[in-house]
């Protein structure tokens, strides 16, 4: 798969993500969060595994002939990682708003580059800490946030973040020795699905009738942004490392603004549309920078 596709994977990915915020929010009107996670995730599973057994399955004994133990390993940690970050993320949206959830949801844009800095002992090109500069200027000034109160939801978000972080890391590190992307999306899937099931069953009331009243949000957020966008997560993160592809990711503030424009006719002010600029000029510059020294060194 060339960069060009891998990148069209990541901004259309993000544009799921930044989108279905609200979905997320609204859709705990009449359920609890864990409730709310369980079927959004198997619905995505469900949603994805018939493209599996299509498009992978007959190269799925041949990619895990070498070690399946290392396989199991990491798909067991990012669906864990999805789970504590989409799950913090949700219990967090009961005691804080979706402009402070965005904005310390992308804390993981920094924590990317350090986690894998400080443990993955590999060099990082110097133009990722700028972008991530721009990249938290920007999410600033999109939310809002300077207008709101400080909550305890939001310390849920920024752990969540962390988990966001690990979960992008390991991404990048299975997808470069096993060439699974449905596989993969569909393992972890059903992990966060069986995982919030467990939880929402000991704390929560599946009640069927109010799980159909959050149909809309439930299928939005799981066909979408749970099963198919999580994928493409994982096709994008093929030629993309994990440092520049968080900030991409970023873009997801982006994409919720201008959905809260054109669908519930939300104003943008100067600062949302600054906030947008920042942003972009920190993916350009994550992904334009490099490339100038790659040429410079080829002539």
């Amino acid at each position: 798969m060339s960069k060009p596709i891998s990148l069209l994977s990541a901004l259309l990915c993000t544009f799921i993500w930044g989108t279905t915020f609200i979905a997320q929010d609204t859709g705990m009107d009449n359920i609890g969060p864990f409730t709310f996670n369980a079927v959004r995730f198997f619905v995505g599973f469900l949603a994805i595994t018939p493209l599996v057994i299509l498009f992978e399955l007959k190269n799925f004994k041949p990619e895990l002939k070498t070690d399946k133990k290392t396989f199991v390993i990491y798909v067991s940690l990012i669906g864990l990682s999805l789970f504590l970050g989409s799950a913090l993320q949700q219990v967090a949206l009961l005691y804080t708003d979706v402009a402070n959830a965005a904005f310390f949801t992308i804390f993981y844009v920094p924590m990317v580059p350090i986690i894998i800095y400080l443990f993955g002992k590999k060099s990082i090109h110097w133009s990722v800490w700028p972008s991530v500069i721009l990249c938290l200027i920007g999410g600033y000034l999109l939310t809002n946030f300077y207008d709101a109160t400080v909550r305890l939801g939001d310390a849920l978000v920024v752990l969540g973040a962390l988990f966001w972080s690990t979960h992008i890391i390991f991404t990048g590190i299975i997808i470069s020795k096993y060439n699974l992307p449905l596989t993969i999306g569909a393992i972890q899937t059903l992990i966060v699905a069986i995982l919030s099931f467990l939880i929402g069953i000991l704390y929560e009331e599946f009640v069927w009738n109010n799980i159909l009243m959050e149909i809309y949000s439930i299928l939005y957020a799981g066909i979408l942004s749970g099963g198919f966008a999580f994928v493409l997560q994982i096709y994008a993160q093929k030629n993309i490392t994990p440092a520049p592809a968080a900030i991409i990711f970023s873009l997801e503030g982006v994409f919720a603004t201008v959905a809260a424009w054109f669908i519930l006719n939300q104003v943008l002010d100067i600062n949302n549309i600054l906030g947008c600029f920042f942003i972009l000029c920190g993916v350009l510059l994550s992904q334009l920078l490099p490339l100038i020294k790659k040429k410079n060194l080829i002539n």
